[in-house]
């Protein structure tokens, strides 16, 4: 069956599609950079790159969709306007994104929709004919007599995702496949950060002051290691005061909760933020969410697990999660295939705003496709 992706990014949300019968044959994104990260990664795809909002963009996406007789949209709208990590603001233009994929909806009359944004997406209100309403009621007012309709705010950690991460999935099937699309049964076993990234080697931080680095004297023996796994299994660089307090940080706690090394302004009281900044994960709970903001230790529990040396008593792994780490806690294949031209920051900001893999797998095989 050949789909159509909006809303694409770099294709993460389709990476095991295949396997379950759906070959995405047309994409839209709007950034050049992302689009051409989708076409090396998706080559016989006909990536349309442009805003979906110009009506010749749109016009042309749904063209190519027609002629390549697709039967299956994945719709990931952008959900910065909607996002708590985000402004919240009901009146973000982003928000309105999602009637361009109930527009494709409505001129393609696929066989099945997959849409997906962060959860407060089912709480969120947009104006459609001078009437306002809930996204969801929204879609089930248009396409309601037409399609099956599930909605639910899954969590991905119970879909083989070592990560927690709660989205807002709608699944639309037309009723007269007769196959009402509903949503898989939750894993007994979430898995743990232990178990999905505990066997990759510890790496020290690259501490961006060069009259520190002799803290780490071990460092690029650890990287000669590290790379040996995979050439994404580097460490961010970071500076000094953060990599400091991280080192006095345990397991699944904030610096913040340090007696002597906590983050300091320069007049020695504590920098402001929420309590899970400068935050170490846990080894024996999934991943939290990863955000576009993966690539700093002040933001939102982001920095790797470490481990206790008993000898010094400080942690080890003072950085934030490699991009091999990354990819293991989104459920992407460690032989993922990341262009060599991407840049480090690129590719953190596309996995923190992708959608985990496996978990779309596991919703889009309960419709039996390759049965």
């Amino acid at each position: 069956m050949n789909g159509l992706s909006l809303f694409a990014n770099v294709g993460i949300a389709e990476t095991y599609l295949k396997k379950e019968g759906v070959d995405i044959a047309v994409a839209n994104e709007l950034l050049p950079e992302r689009a051409r990260f989708y076409r090396d990664l998706y080559p016989t795809c006909n990536m349309i790159c442009g805003d979906i909002t110009d009506s010749s963009v749109y016009n042309k996406v749904i063209a190519a969709a027609k002629e390549a007789n697709v039967e299956f949209i994945i719709a990931t709208p952008p959900c910065q306007g909607m996002s708590i990590a985000g402004k919240s603001d009901p009146e973000d233009s982003r928000n309105f994104l999602v009637t361009y994929a109930a527009d494709a909806i409505r001129d393609l009359q696929p066989q099945y929709v997959f849409m997906e944004n962060v959860f407060m997406q089912f709480q969120t209100y947009i104006v459609y004919n001078n009437e306002r309403l809930l996204i969801p009621d929204f879609i089930d007012k248009l396409f309601g007599n037409e399609y099956f309709i599930e909605k639910q705010v899954i969590d991905t950690k119970y879909f083989g995702v070592p990560q927690q991460r709660k989205r807002a999935i709608m699944l639309l099937s037309r009723k007269s496949t007769n196959n009402h699309w509903f949503f898989p049964n939750k894993d007994s076993h979430i898995i743990t950060l232990e178990e999905a990234i505990g066997d990759l080697p510890s790496l020290d931080p690259l501490v961006k002051e060069k009259d520190h680095r002799y803290v780490f004297p071990h460092y690029g023996e650890k990287l000669k290691r590290g790379l040996a796994v995979s050439k994404w299994h580097f460490p961010k660089d970071h500076v000094w005061r953060n990599v400091e307090v991280m080192m006095h940080t345990p397991t699944g706690c904030s610096a913040r909760q340090n007696p002597v090394y906590y983050p300091k302004k320069k007049d020695g009281t504590m920098v402001g933020g929420a309590p899970r900044t400068y935050m170490r994960m846990d080894w024996d709970k999934p991943a939290p969410t990863i955000t576009s903001y993966n690539h700093t230790i002040s933001s939102f529990q982001n920095v790797h697990p470490g481990r206790l040396d008993r000898e010094t008593g400080l942690y080890s792994d003072a950085r934030v999660l490699t991009i091999f780490e990354m990819m293991r806690v989104m459920s992407l294949p460690d032989n993922w295939n990341i262009p060599d031209w991407a840049s480090t920051q690129l590719i953190r900001t596309v996995i923190g705003e992708g959608v985990p893999p496996e978990a779309v797998r596991r919703i889009v095989a309960e419709l039996k496709l390759t049965r």
